[in-house]
């Protein structure tokens, strides 16, 4: 049951749901996002539930608040009733029958002021391949190939290996972002309040944005991904992790996201917890971060654990390439650090710390 489950609903009104489910101890805590068809003449609504153990089957109840359309946090409904029909009322709670038969999820529910759902999602096996196809490419072609890409369009991402796109976050087995926000990110500020020379305060967005990011590039799972202007910054990230003279089989791996047709087609969302699906590109002030400018790095900020799959359902709908991937062969790594050098792309200009430094002068003093 654990997992981001997303698909449609059918009952009293037809839409889209969006299930996150974290396992908790002994049982499951789940949010869910019921975004109706009728957009704008009916709310988009958020629900939360936990069930009472780990069985494939649960009867529970799920607790449910209004979203504002406005800014897309939750309100109460006497806040925002007045934005719609009279004839309109919300759900405060709901019953709710969940049963898990292989890799479909049944739901039913009806709520207290008898509106009635149901839907039967399926969620795609986990792999950790991609599902983009790469083109392979030598390091000195893709040089080669760069130089007709038109400038600032594309962001860049390296990866040792074809691994599919995805953040930390979902990677470490974790999928309600609310719970992020509202008990991580908090634990996280009270403690490194002490530590990092500037005091973020999170109730302005620039710094809260550039608070995530700072976790982000510390090791913390965020919600986050990691882009680069640079393509040759992502070919660093992409070969540094492969050994010293490497000559096996193996390639590394570089996506190209076409950001600027993104931010046209689609609306960027800087919530970290929007009541929709949404893939938003950020850039963050680089307030005690000192890695952000040298990295040229910008973020795209997710709710989604499969980003791959979403980019091609937004790519078949409008008819776009969005994203495609070069794949080097690892071999290549002396040829592309050697090349990366001499355009000041090192671990000491990427990390500009101690342990970046070291890493930088560990290639250069142990490469004999």
């Amino acid at each position: 049951m654990k997992g981001q489950w997303i698909g449609k609903y059918q009952g009293s009104v037809d839409g889209d749901l969006m299930i996150n489910v974290d396992e908790v101890n002994d049982h499951f805590e789940a949010v869910i996002y019921i975004m109706p068809r009728e957009k704008g003449k009916l709310p988009t609504s958020v629900a939360y539930l936990s069930t009472t153990n780990k069985l494939p089957e649960q009867k529970t109840t799920a607790y449910i608040q209004p979203v504002d359309p406005r800014t897309g946090f939750r309100r109460k409904w006497e806040e925002i009733k007045g934005l719609y029909n009279e004839d309109v009322s919300h759900s405060n709670t709901a019953e709710v029958s969940i049963k898990l038969v292989e890799n479909k999820l049944y739901i039913n529910a009806i709520s207290d002021i008898n509106i009635t759902i149901s839907s039967v999602l399926e969620k795609p096996l986990e792999k950790n391949e991609s599902r983009i196809p790469g083109e392979n490419m030598s390091w000195r072609e893709f040089k080669s190939y760069l130089s007709d890409i038109p400038e600032s369009k594309y962001l860049f991402r390296g990866q040792k290996n074809p691994w599919k796109l995805r953040t930390s976050l979902h990677r470490r087995g974790r999928y309600r972002i609310s719970q992020f926000t509202d008990k991580d990110v908090k634990q996280l500020h009270q403690k490194l309040s002490a530590i990092t020379s500037h005091y973020f305060d999170l109730s302005v967005p620039n710094q809260n944005g550039s608070f995530f990011n700072l976790l982000q590039h510390h090791g913390y799972p965020t919600p986050l991904l990691d882009w680069s202007y640079s393509p040759y910054v992502s070919a660093f990230f992409a070969f540094r992790d492969w050994p010293i003279k490497y000559m096996g089989k193996g390639d590394a791996r570089i996506y190209i996201f076409d950001n600027e047709t993104w931010q046209k087609k689609f609306s960027q969302i800087q919530n970290l917890d929007p009541p929709c699906p949404h893939l938003s590109v950020s850039e963050f002030i680089a307030i005690d971060n000192p890695r952000l400018v040298p990295q040229q790095a910008v973020t795209t900020i997710t709710n989604i654990d499969d980003i791959e799959a979403y980019v091609i359902e937004k790519e078949l709908e409008t008819k776009v390439k969005f994203l495609q991937a070069i794949d080097i062969p690892a071999s290549d790594r002396t040829e592309a650090m050697r090349d990366l050098k001499f355009m000041g792309i090192t671990a000491g200009s990427m990390f500009p710390s101690i342990d970046g430094v070291c890493e930088e002068l560990k290639e250069a003093n142990f490469d004999k």
